[in-house]
């Protein structure tokens, strides 16, 4: 993963195992279209608005998600 320097961590998913898990992080620093940053396991990163974000989230919530985890 690339620096991670200046990020504040929200939350880490999986957490079972010592494999590099996907993270949730804020970028304080960020332009605000880019302050919202999700790391995956293989060291790429994804940044979006927290506009952006509560949109996934609330896309989660309503279930419409959840196809992907039973594919």
């Amino acid at each position: 993963m690339n620096d991670l320097t200046g990020l504040q961590e929200v939350a880490t998913f999986c957490g079972n195992c010592n494999c590099g898990c996907p993270q949730l992080f804020i970028d304080p620093q960020a332009p605000e279209e880019r302050r919202i940053v999700i790391t995956d396991d293989f060291g790429q990163r994804v940044q979006m608005s927290a506009d952006q974000f509560s949109s996934l989230v609330e896309e989660a919530k309503e279930g419409k998600l959840d196809a992907l985890i039973t594919a």
